[in-house]
C-alpha cells in the first residue's frame, strides 16, 4: 500500500466529528514511540477515557497505525482496552480514543509490589482470556509483556498496544517477521523460523517470570546478547525455583516450552491448574495503593 491509499483506508475507519468539541483533556499520562497519551473527560457523560495522539507526518509506518485502529475495532472483548473512537484532526493528526485505565501498566504494578501466586495467577487468567478471544480471530498480538497489560481500579487487566499485531490469513498462517521486544520474543521468532499464535504464550511465561522476579529473564544484557542467548538457552532458568508452587512451575514449563508443538494454546492454558488459584479482581485492587500513595 502506497502513503495515498494507507490514508484512504485511514479516512474510511475514523469518525467524522470534531474530537474537540466531544472531549477535553485532563493530563499527559504517556509518552510511547508513536504519540502522546492524555487522560480526557466526555463532555457528554463525564466519563474518563485515554486519548492518544500521533503526528502522522512522523510515522514511518503508517500502515501499523490503521493495523492497530482495525484489530482493536475488530476485537471487543472484557480483556482488551476498548477502542472508543478515532478522528483525523487536521490532516496529520490522529486522535484514538480508548477506554483510561486508571491503574497503568502491570511494569509499574511490579515495580511497586511483590506478588503473591494468587494475584500472579489471576493476571496471567485474564490476559489469557484476551489472547484466546485474539487468537480465536486469527490475531497475534506480538508484543506481550508486562509494558502492554493495563488495569484499571477494580482490578479488571486489559490487554493493549495492537500495533505489531499480525492477522493470520490462510496463505500467512505462519508469519516469518521478528517484531517484538527481545527479552520476551520465543526462540523461533528469534531464529527467524515461521512462527503462530504460540509466540503470545512463551511471552506470557516470560510475563510471568517477571511477576515473579520483577524483570524478564536476561535484562541486564544488551538486546542482541539477550537474543542470542534466547535461542541458545532455550527455556530460562528460574532463580529460586524452590519457593514456587508446583501449579506454577507446571504453567512456566508449558509456556516456555520450546518446541512449539507442545507449548500450551491459550485454551489449554485455561484449564491449567496453576490458573484456578487465581484471585477474585478485587483481591489485585491493593496492588494499586503505591499510585494513591504517589498522588497524595
Amino acid at each position: 500500500m502506497n502513503e495515498a491509499q494507507i490514508m484512504e483506508k485511514l479516512r474510511s475507519v475514523v469518525s467524522q466529528d470534531d474530537p474537540k468539541a466531544l472531549y477535553s483533556k485532563i493530563r499527559k499520562v504517556g509518552q510511547g514511540a508513536s504519540g502522546h497519551v492524555y487522560v480526557a473527560k466526555t463532555h457528554a457523560t463525564g466519563k474518563k477515557v485515554a486519548i492518544k495522539e500521533m503526528d502522522l507526518s512522523n510515522q514511518p509506518r503508517k500502515e501499523l497505525i490503521v493495523n492497530e485502529i482495525l484489530v482493536m475495532k475488530e476485537s471487543q472483548h472484557p480483556n482488551i482496552v476498548n477502542f472508543l473512537d478515532a478522528y483525523l484532526v487536521k490532516s496529520n493528526e490522529l486522535w484514538v480514543v480508548m477506554e483510561y485505565m486508571e491503574g497503568g501498566a502491570l511494569t509499574d504494578i511490579i515495580e511497586n509490589n511483590t506478588l503473591e501466586e494468587d494475584q500472579i495467577s489471576s493476571i496471567c487468567l485474564e490476559t489469557c482470556k484476551g489472547l484466546g478471544h485474539l487468537h480465536s480471530q486469527s490475531i497475534i498480538h506480538r508484543d506481550i509483556k508486562s509494558d502492554n497489560v493495563l488495569l484499571d481500579a477494580q482490578g479488571h487487566v486489559k490487554i493493549t498496544d495492537f500495533g505489531f499485531c499480525a492477522k493470520l490469513t490462510d496463505q500467512k498462517s505462519k508469519r516469518a517477521t521478528m517484531v517484538g521486544t527481545p527479552y520476551w520474543m520465543a526462540p523461533e521468532v528469534v531464529k527467524q523460523k515461521e512462527y503462530g499464535a504460540k509466540v503470545d504464550i512463551w511471552s506470557l511465561g516470560i510475563m510471568a517470570i517477571e511477576m515473579i522476579e520483577n524483570e524478564p529473564p536476561y535484562l541486564d544484557e544488551e538486546p542482541l546478547k539477550a537474543l542470542y542467548l534466547i535461542a541458545t538457552n532455550g527455556t530460562p532458568t528460574l532463580k529460586k525455583p524452590e519457593t514456587l508452587s508446583r501449579e506454577l512451575k507446571s504453567f512456566l514449563s508449558v509456556c516456555l516450552c520450546v518446541d512449539v508443538k507442545s507449548r500450551a494454546t491459550a485454551d489449554e492454558l485455561l484449564q491449567h491448574e496453576f490458573l484456578k488459584k487465581a484471585c477474585a479482581l478485587s483481591g489485585l485492587a491493593p496492588l494499586l495503593r503505591f499510585r494513591n500513595k504517589q498522588a497524595s
